[in-house]
């Protein structure tokens, strides 16, 4: 069928019995900030993207900035904002072209007055750009953008599914459970307003994923989606990346974590208290975080222990790059307080190194028996696993090899990309006979 053709009467029979037979399906996947850099999102976007080419299918993703890092056979669509977050003075780049354009003033003034309006300008452009372009694709599949666009692009005729990797409730409340000041708490109130719209969004959007059995039961209690209305389809991790590097020397004596410094969600403080704890007994341990060191909670802690020397902090690191420091590692922590899916540990586990990992969230789906899993925001117990581990080479040496068989036996994107494809297939079958059942009646 050619691209252009539009889907109706015999040409839409066609094509659906074509998909029913399955014939590759031409996928466009949103996505309000994309740049695998700004967190596990853009992770997702590359991985998944990359998986369903890799099936056969055609894929194009439509994207805000900071734009993907994509494989070249994925389409990108670039979707300019005001990019209010690069900008030196957001107030002072207020100009004549902003002012006469409803969207970019509404972006403007919201991000301005502390909220962050991406994810509802994004779904206002992407809906406009969409208008005359439904016959184009097969199917949508958002990335938790959750916005009203997606709704406008479903009632032009094109199926919608969605993915939620948590709700993000559960970041809002951390974060402001860890506010100091009541103004503070007041910001942070304020810059999550958009999950207003990204709640009722997804009381209406069916079907959505969920990448968790965790995130499946926080969507059903904060959002209040029912449970039949999501199934899990975990992740896969990015194997051929992370993978063991036989030639270089596992060193004994470090701890090796990625995390954001001043997100409280990573839990990054709870692993300096474990670890300043640890240089009791291990003088020469040395703890890296791949993540940058700002001004902050954080910063706070290691001057108060008296540590900030002897914590390194590295940042701006290629996919190899950090594989290549996962080599040198004796063991990896993951300390969340909560994760949707947990990367970083899966990644960890790729590469074959011993993993000590919370139980928050999703984490212990995704560790499995392949690491050791202890209870969240609790440096006591964080440090009781680690000890053991750095006294114990022989089971060091076990959890590895077990570490890699994990993730090659249960987290390949291969076995993501086919779930979800089914998962298409099933959604646009089902679509398109309740808008014929629609027209009949």
């Amino acid at each position: 069928m050619n691209k252009t053709e539009n889907i109706k009467g015999l040409t839409q029979v066609a094509r659906l019995e074509a998909i029913k037979n399955g014939a590759p399906l031409r996928i466009l996947l949103p996505s309000y900030r994309s740049d695998p850099h700004t967190g596990g999102q853009g992770i997702y976007m590359r991985l998944i993207s990359k998986a369903l080419v890799d099936l056969g299918h055609h894929v194009d993703v439509i994207s805000g900035p900071p734009y993907p890092d994509l494989d070249p056979r994925v389409g990108l669509i670039k979707l300019p904002s005001l990019d209010m977050y690069a900008r030196p003075n957001p107030i002072a780049c207020l100009n004549r072209e902003i002012l006469s354009n409803k969207t970019d003033r509404f972006e403007w003034w919201s991000h301005n007055w502390g909220g962050f309006p991406e994810p509802y300008t994004f779904g206002v452009r992407m809906a406009a750009y969409m208008r005359d372009k439904i016959a184009d694709y097969d199917i949508m599949h958002d990335n938790q953008t959750l916005c009203y666009g997606m709704l406008e692009v479903r009632d032009m005729g094109l199926p919608v599914v969605g993915t939620i990797h948590h709700p993000i409730t559960m970041d809002k409340r951390i974060d402001i459970a860890h506010a100091k000041w009541p103004l503070m708490k007041f910001l942070k109130w304020r810059w999550y307003s958009f999950l207003n719209m990204q709640i009722k969004v997804a009381q209406q959007l069916d079907p959505l994923i969920v990448v968790s059995d965790s995130t499946m039961r926080d969507v059903e209690r904060d959002f209040k989606v029912p449970k039949q209305r999501m199934t899990r389809i975990h992740h896969g991790i990015d194997h051929e990346l992370f993978r063991p590097q036989p030639h270089i020397k596992r060193l004994t004596n470090r701890l090796m974590v990625t995390a954001s410094a001043d997100v409280p969600l990573k839990g990054l403080i709870y692993l300096i208290r474990a670890y300043h704890s640890l240089l009791q007994d291990h003088p020469d341990l040395e703890l890296l975080v791949v993540g940058r060191l700002r001004e902050g909670q954080t910063m706070q802690e290691l001057d108060k222990l008296g540590i900030r020397d002897r914590v390194r902090f590295v940042s701006n690191l290629s996919g190899q790059d950090i594989c290549d420091l996962y080599a040198e590692a004796t063991i990896a922590v993951s300390p969340s307080v909560y994760e949707g899916f947990g990367f970083p540990a899966g990644e960890a586990l790729s590469c074959g190194v011993p993993l000590v990992a919370t139980n928050g969230g999703s984490l212990p789906e995704v560790v499995g028996d392949a690491g050791i899993v202890v209870p969240h925001s609790n440096p006591p117990a964080l440090a009781e696993a680690i000890d053991s581990l750095l006294r114990d080479p022989e089971r060091r040496e076990a959890m590895s090899k077990s570490a890699r068989r994990h993730i090659l036996d249960k987290f390949k994107w291969e076995r993501c990309a086919r779930e979800v494809v089914d998962m298409y297939r099933d959604t646009i079958e089902k679509f398109h006979a309740a808008a014929e059942h629609h027209a009949d009646h």
